[in-house]
């Protein structure tokens, strides 16, 4: 399950399992619809609760509480009450959120690379029809 570009050796049951169990770690923490969504949110400046939710599209107010209390959880996040009227809370990336870049460059290459095939296979799957109606 070695995911370079060289398959040289096949791992043991026992590497292979834990190689699985680690994707299952990391598609647990960061995966679902909204989870990444908030990150980039946060990223490109979003910090209390009502500008995050009018900058991810679709999401309802529970969903976005109860992801920002999972993100809040597992580090990747902080949640900052400030003693105003009313009530404010912002929330911040916390520098751990930073170990993501490298897994979010290799989502978004992989991303724009997937859909790339899909329309040129979809072109490919097309052609011969297109050819047809000409006729």
């Amino acid at each position: 399950m070695d995911y370079s570009n060289e398959h040289a050796e096949r791992l043991s049951g026992a590497e292979c399992n834990s190689k699985l169990g680690a994707i299952g770690d990391a598609l647990y923490v960061i995966g679902g619809k909204w989870r990444l969504r908030i990150i980039v949110a946060l990223t490109e400046g979003g910090t209390r609760f009502n500008e995050l939710q009018r900058m991810i599209p679709g999401i309802s107010p529970r969903v976005l509480s109860n992801e920002l209390k999972e993100l809040e959880i597992n580090g990747f996040l902080t949640r900052n009450v400030l003693a105003d009227t009313p009530v404010v809370v912002e929330y911040k990336l916390t520098e751990y959120s930073r170990t993501l870049d490298p897994v979010m460059g290799a989502l978004v290459e992989w991303g724009e690379m997937h859909r790339a095939k899909i329309r040129q296979d979809d072109r490919k799957k097309l052609e011969p029809i297109a050819q047809e109606v000409l006729l």
